[in-house]
């Protein structure tokens, strides 16, 4: 499945906001997965970019760890990157 373009810009959009270290990571994530990205991996995605920018990259960097196991299996994709 391909994320639609409404959603794709979305996310594209926010990228910059956030930190330079988060802005790259996701940036990298997006342009070796973002064609491959299912709903759940979406949705993930989305609640990883609620977060406050030093939240995530402390979930990113390993420095906080996530309760929840999907999205640890996907910040566990992130962080391979």
């Amino acid at each position: 499945m391909t994320i639609d373009q409404p959603r794709w810009r979305r996310i594209l959009c926010v990228c910059p906001l956030l930190m330079p270290e988060n802005a790259l990571l996701l940036n990298r994530f997006l342009d070796a997965c973002g064609n491959a990205l299912n709903e759940g991996d979406i949705a993930n995605l989305y609640e990883l970019l609620h977060l406050t920018d030093s939240a995530l990259w402390d979930l990113i960097a390993g420095r906080s760890d996530v309760a929840d196991p999907t999205l640890a299996a996907f910040v566990a994709r992130l962080r391979v990157l």
